[in-house]
């Protein structure tokens, strides 16, 4: 059969097809309400779908009656894709509309042009060619319609909650949203377990903690996160009365520089607070290394924290020229008097800890007296060796010298 001929017969079945429009369109759309849960919801009425599966067909029918005629009009599937992304329809199912009603509409043309006769149906046949090339790119237009107008909500999303963690960490401004709004939009309750990391980034290609979200999740953890220059912020929300400890094992395999965590608060409006915990603790870390650290919210945290400088200088005087010694010296002598001071001033049970003999706790506590200038039988004396060390064990930074700009 000449190529003209079996257009000229297409064509017939295509007018013919076209004075059944409503009811192929209701034919469909009962299939689809049917086949597919989705479409039992009422997020999509029965005329909405109507009228995209109407907007397809003539789409269709369209190419058909005049193929070559004129460049694909993909206005309709692209419309429809965008819609569906907005009403959080899963992508699958919408696909899966597109292929129900496509071999449905394929069933019916068929047995048109069987009653239509031999010829028709060979017309058909030498057209499902085009046919389904015109279905590949309904369902690309679709598809990238669909993806399209998903990653501009995510983006929308992600800006949202990254200009609502800034409010947080920051403090909210005349006008803005309450600690209650924020809350809400983030997903987060107002009084719960929080906890701020502060993740700097190793290089400026990757962000810091990629793939943490995925392993939070199975712990229920939920994040917002704001991305800054040389690091990054999260303000994670965590179950009720569940330890740090997993939260922080996931944090670690995720590390690619240095990491600090602030101690769990209650309240969204703590988040600054938080936030300079956990700033101090990443930057106590060392340089160029991944780790991550948690401070303890305890009084003299709370004392160093805020001034660092001066509990350096507290510190430089109650150590004295202890400070100068060779390092492995120094970290003996600070470890003998830790262990010293948690057996309550004991030498035998001081010794057990260290796996030394006792006269050696003894020589070593008496070098201590030497450098501290004073007596250890002062309780004044002890008290203050006891908060010097506690100050070093949660900055040992302190034990550098302070670096002015």
């Amino acid at each position: 059969m000449p190529e003209t001929t079996h257009r000229a017969a297409v064509a017939d079945l295509v007018e013919s097809m076209s004075t059944r429009l409503d009811e192929l369109v209701v034919g469909m759309g009962d299939m689809v309400v049917r086949e597919i849960d989705f479409y039992r919801k009422a997020i999509v009425s029965r005329d909405e779908l109507h009228d995209a599966l109407a907007r397809s067909l003539a789409f269709i029918l369209t190419h058909l009656a005049r193929p070559g005629s004129a460049a694909v009009d993909v206005s309709a599937p692209s419309a429809t894709g965008r819609k569906r992304a907005i009403q959080g329809a899963p992508l699958p199912e919408v696909l899966r509309v597109y292929r129900l009603s496509f071999a449905y509409f394929w069933e019916e043309l068929l047995a048109e042009a069987q009653r239509s006769g031999q010829d028709a149906t060979q017309a058909l046949l030498a057209a499902a060619g085009r046919i389904w090339s015109l279905a590949d790119a309904y369902s690309t237009a679709l598809t990238d319609s669909y993806r399209e107008a998903v990653a501009e909500r995510m983006t929308e999303t992600d800006r949202r909650r990254s200009a609502l963690v800034a409010a947080l960490v920051d403090g909210p401004t005349t006008g803005s949203d309450t600690h209650w709004e924020m809350a809400r939009a983030l997903g987060f309750p107002f009084q719960g377990d929080f906890v701020v990391l502060m993740a700097e980034a190793a290089t400026t290609a990757e962000p810091p903690l990629s793939g943490l979200d995925a392993k939070l999740r199975p712990l229920g953890v939920t994040s917002a996160w704001r991305a800054q220059p040389g690091h990054d912020i999260a303000v994670l929300a965590l179950p009720r009365l569940r330890s740090t400890a997993p939260v922080l094992d996931a944090v670690r395999t995720c590390v690619t520089g240095r990491v600090g965590a602030s101690p769990v608060y209650r309240q969204l409006d703590r988040t600054p607070h938080a936030l300079r915990y956990a700033q101090v603790a990443m930057e106590s870390l060392v340089p160029a290394t991944p780790a991550v650290r948690q401070l303890e919210d305890t009084p003299l945290t709370e004392l160093v924290m805020n001034n660092l400088d001066t509990t350096r200088r507290a510190v430089n005087r109650v150590l004295g020229s202890l400070l100068s010694l060779p390092e492995d010296e120094r970290t003996t002598l600070l470890t003998t008097a830790r262990a010293w001071l948690q057996a309550h001033g004991s030498a035998s049970v001081s010794a057990r800890t260290l796996h030394c003999h006792q006269n050696t706790v003894r020589y070593r506590m008496h070098r201590l007296e030497e450098h501290l200038r004073e007596p250890l039988t002062d309780p004044r004396v002890i008290a203050e060796l006891s908060l010097a060390l506690d100050a070093l064990g949660t900055f040992p930074s302190l034990l550098e010298p302070p670096v002015h700009p």
